[in-house]
């Protein structure tokens, strides 16, 4: 009937349909004419070809190609976990670490571990402008070793770039990568994790009852996870170099991503350095999207200077 952009090629994608109400008369005593959001599920062209859109609620609804005014594909909704701050979701990701002391410089989070390695565990989180005159100073004065994990391209970075800070490392970017608990289970499910095996069987230690948990597979193969407010995180899988390529890490994560479903976990996240290539294709296929990029730095001997004058 009308001019839109819609057609076979958009089946599986969101669109957005106007057509007319058949039966019905608009205000102005023409056809009467809805609105409809949802994902195109079918289309079948022809003199008596039909579009099948499914909306987020209710049922699918078949529309006639003669009834449609206009129509295009429209961006996916972002989903809730996506439409989280990078910030915010970096505090779910405090869970991966149980001993973890936090001590507040306005917005900025200064991160300690007496037992951690991991640079999450011993960085200032430095996410947004602190509101504090002297963020900086109080960094450098509380770290032996000043490290800020900052978002890439963000002011903070810039402005600690012009300050003498620097990479802390050769390393990439980090990815902060989330996916949902359902889809990460369901795509594990998939890919037949091949790890149970006899003699071989992962043991799950709930070390802080609904909070944090490890497994191991033998000595071969590792990891653990936190969770907090319905969020999932994992960390530390390794798998010895003569048992790789065997499933022996996806074994590892199937098994935390079952703990964390159990205790009701919505939302799963990782991190994985950028450049990682068949790490980022092995957690594509299993659901994960990155949420946020960001980088370490750490002062150079003349920005670190400020420590001692500053006492």
């Amino acid at each position: 009937m009308g001019q839109h952009l819609l057609g076979p090629h958009v089946v599986g994608t969101r669109v957005v349909v106007r057509r007319v109400v058949r039966g019905e008369r608009g205000p102005s005593g023409g056809p009467a004419m809805t609105d409809l959001l949802g994902v195109c599920v079918a289309w079948e062209p022809g003199p008596a070809g039909l579009c099948v859109v499914r909306p987020e609620q209710g049922p699918d609804v078949t529309i006639a190609l003669a009834d449609i005014v206009s129509g295009k594909p429209v961006p996916q909704r972002p989903s809730v976990r996506e439409r989280v701050a990078p910030a915010q979701a970096q505090r779910h990701g405090f869970a991966l670490f149980p001993d973890l002391v936090t001590t507040p410089i306005g917005a900025w989070v200064l991160r300690d571990s007496p037992t951690a390695t991991a640079r999450r565990a011993h960085s200032v989180l430095a996410f947004g402008p602190s509101g504090v005159d002297d963020d900086v100073e109080q960094v450098l004065a509380h770290y032996e070793r000043p490290i800020a994990a900052v978002l890439s391209g963000s002011a903070e970075h810039e402005r600690l770039l012009g300050s003498g800070w620097g990479p802390e490392s050769n390393d990439g970017d980090t990815l902060f990568q989330v996916a949902g608990v359902a889809q990460v289970s369901r795509a594990l499910r998939k890919v037949r994790v091949r790890g149970r095996r006899p003699g071989l069987d992962a043991v799950l230690e709930d070390r802080v009852p609904g909070g944090w948990a490890s497994v191991q597979l033998g000595d071969v193969a590792r990891g653990y996870a936190g969770f907090a407010d319905d969020w999932v995180g994992f960390g530390g899988i390794e798998v010895s170099a003569p048992a790789r390529r065997q499933g022996l890490g996806l074994a590892v994560l199937a098994e935390l991503v079952e703990w964390g479903a159990e205790l009701g976990a919505t939302t799963a996240y990782l991190q994985v350095l950028d450049g990682n290539e068949p790490a980022l294709a092995l957690y594509e296929q299993l659901g994960f999207r990155t949420h946020h990029r960001y980088c370490y730095l750490s002062p150079s001997r003349r920005a670190a200077s400020v420590r001692g004058s500053a006492g």
